[in-house]
């Protein structure tokens, strides 16, 4: 049994979603929640509660692997610097305690738990319930932080497989 935390990074509201996969490929729903960065005065201080609130999160639900949403393009400047400083935060909290990070993009992401790369967030979240037996609407950040666990569950077991390397697997040439 591997414990896959996935991260959904974002400036005011960060995805947090856990999930159990066995040897077969079965998906267990463990825990998801959006960390929730707007209470803090400044940006730096939303950056120290999603470092210290990943850490929590780390001790208490003990995950082996990361999953964590690459960045994209944002549609102006300053909002591509706040969510990437919010991604290296969320990544300096997982590496510090030298857990192995996965990174998928957007589009790959969609692709693994929709089918489509183009799919929108109501058919991730519709996806994601599906594939871990969760009922009621999921929250936008907790479902994409869900989907990139369920990518990289998806990833890793056919990459063991096949013999394939991982990073192969979702990108086409």
């Amino acid at each position: 049994m591997v414990r896959i935390l996935g991260i959904d990074p974002g400036s005011q509201r960060t995805g947090i979603g856990i999930i159990d996969v066995d040897d077969s490929g079965r998906m267990t729903h463990v825990h998801h929640a959006p960390l929730v960065l707007l209470g803090a005065d400044t940006f730096p201080m939303r950056l120290k509660t999603l470092l210290l609130g990943l850490a929590e999160i780390i001790e208490t639900w003990q995950p082996q692997e990361v999953a964590i949403e690459r960045v994209f393009m944002a549609r102006n400047a300053d909002s591509a610097l706040k969510l990437g400083q919010t991604r290296g935060a969320a990544l300096a909290a997982v590496v510090s305690r030298d857990l192995p990070v996965h990174e998928y993009a957007a589009k790959e992401i969609k692709l693994a738990v929709v089918g489509r790369g183009g799919a929108e967030k109501r058919q991730i979240q519709h996806m994601v319930g599906l594939l871990l037996n969760l009922r009621g609407k999921l929250q936008a950040d907790a479902a994409d932080a869900l989907a990139a666990a369920i990518t990289h569950a998806h990833i890793s077991l056919t990459a063991r497989r096949t013999g394939i390397a991982s990073a192969q697997l979702l990108r086409r040439r």
